[in-house]
């Protein structure tokens, strides 16, 4: 965005609306960005929306169990200017990279390696042992969002249309982003005629009309 120029002081009714218009940028720049515990990412910057851009779309192939394409695409991420975003995108990097590897070098003892072990399972159809490894992993660490967001995946996969809500759900109040992610992901398809998951995951046209 270009930076507003000061204004000079008695001038024509044009002079007037321009410097009425500056003063307009300048407030708006001056709010205050999101708090980053809130998933808020400032997104006046060209560069920062361009990052966001392809951050999503490396999720979309990270959740779709296309790993190295979403390693390519979270490297990039990282090049960017939001440090939220670089800090997201390096988390799930390691975790692409651990889920790169073959299931028999994995031995999961953290809850990194229970998520990764259990969503490994969920690729292979084998929904106990990955329901198995994903709880492991929420009771070890109950406020990772990627966990809950997992195991309403899981749930959508098994049948457990209100145990994927209530997962989904947490995982969205943890890390509001994840209402953007779902909207586009296709394990959540067993939802989409449910009105609880749109009105989750749209929840701003309970204050819009049209």
């Amino acid at each position: 965005m270009a930076k507003p120029q000061k204004s000079s002081s008695g001038s024509s009714g044009r002079a007037k609306s321009s410097s009425s218009a500056q003063s307009k940028l300048k407030k708006k720049n001056n709010l205050p960005a999101p708090p980053p515990q809130r998933g808020g990412v400032e997104m006046v910057d060209p560069r920062v929306q361009a990052q966001m851009k392809v951050y999503e779309e490396a999720m979309a192939l990270f959740h779709q169990q296309k790993f190295q394409r979403a390693k390519q695409e979270l490297e990039k991420v990282l090049e960017g200017p939001s440090k939220e975003l670089a800090d997201r995108a390096r988390t799930h990097l390691r975790i692409t990279e651990q889920r790169m590897k073959p299931l028999s070098e994995q031995n999961p003892k953290s809850p990194e390696e229970h998520y990764q072990r259990g969503v490994a399972m969920m690729n292979l159809g084998r929904w106990d042992e990955a329901r198995e490894s994903l709880d492991k992993a929420r009771k070890l660490a109950p406020k990772a969002d990627h966990v809950h967001y997992a195991l309403a995946a899981l749930d959508c996969l098994t049948g457990e249309a209100d145990s994927a809500m209530a997962n989904l759900k947490v995982a969205i109040e943890l890390r509001p982003s994840n209402r953007y992610h779902a909207r586009n992901d296709e394990d959540f398809a067993f939802l989409q005629e449910d009105p609880r998951f749109t009105e989750l995951l749209y929840p701003e046209k309970d204050g819009y009309t049209g």
